[in-house]
């Protein structure tokens, strides 16, 4: 007998097979597209807000794959430290950014970054600054698809420090810690705010705590950054970037993670490294 008083969202057995796969999703899209079969770069970033994407175009740098079979998104590929990277746009909230990750991953990635504009919960900090998320809050639905129920999706350890290295070594400052992930960012209440903030979390954004479960249960390393910008919109100067300098500084960032995922990927593959979930 069905529970009417339980959440669907923990019915889910993460180890049951889905049978709507991607890959199939992708041949038939492809078919009726008539593309050629491609294969995804190693390393794709998911840049949400699509500003990124928008600025490589911009500037020469990135050029569209025609044949990128995905019906909602188009891919680019992208020089960045001599090494082909793909990176996708506007993929705005857990459903969507898991969507193509999937289809990313079913079509050879090797290793996800994502980078989100986020807003501060932690006391202490000012914005503009960059966040690794060890950690997310999953108070969203699409991450109880990946991983059985719990408060956090966990980032792997070993994977946070070799992003971390690189960026050390590269003098570039990067906070680490706990994220909020949301599924309603115009519901953030004052009190929860509060709460939030006395658990110790930094930021809130839509996506890490899926990307991370989807990680986790693919065996990919799934590096999720945020880019804290705002106080949710309480300050005059709140979502500003810096202009080109500031979505530069965001592409240098985002180069490091992805050299650093892919060097993990490596690690697993010659069996040198793991990977934990939540």
């Amino acid at each position: 007998m069905v529970d009417k008083l339980r959440s669907p969202l923990l019915d889910h057995d993460p180890g049951d097979p889905p049978v709507f796969l991607p890959g199939n999703l992708l041949e038939a899209a492809r078919r009726r597209k008539r593309l050629p079969r491609i294969t995804a770069p190693a390393g794709c970033l998911l840049d949400f807000d699509g500003e990124l994407a928008d600025h490589l175009l911009a500037t020469g740098r990135a050029a569209v794959e025609p044949a990128w079979p995905c019906f909602h998104t188009r891919l680019l590929r992208w020089k960045a430290g001599g090494a082909e990277c793909g990176v996708i746009g506007g993929t705005v909230g857990a459903p969507f950014a898991v969507l193509v990750a999937e289809e990313l991953f079913a079509l050879g990635c090797d290793a996800l970054v994502s980078i989100s504009s986020a807003g501060l919960i932690a006391p202490g900090l000012s914005p503009p600054f960059f966040l690794l998320i060890e950690k997310a809050l999953r108070d969203e639905g699409t991450s109880h698809h990946y991983f059985p129920a719990g408060r956090f999706s966990v980032a792997s350890p070993s994977l946070i420090a070799v992003v971390a290295r690189r960026m050390a070594e590269a003098g570039i400052p990067v906070q680490r810690g706990t994220s909020w992930t949301t599924d309603a960012p115009f519901r953030e209440t004052g009190s929860l705010i509060a709460a939030r903030r006395d658990e110790g979390v930094v930021s809130v954004e839509m996506e890490a705590a899926a990307l991370i479960a989807l990680g986790a249960a693919l065996g990919k390393p799934v590096v999720c950054l945020a880019h804290v910008t705002n106080a949710m919109a309480t300050r005059g100067e709140d979502f500003e970037k810096g202009g080109d300098a500031g979505l530069e500084e965001s592409l240098t960032v985002c180069a490091l993670a992805l050299s650093a995922a892919l060097e993990h990927a490596e690690d697993i593959s010659n069996g040198k490294g793991g990977r934990k979930g939540k």
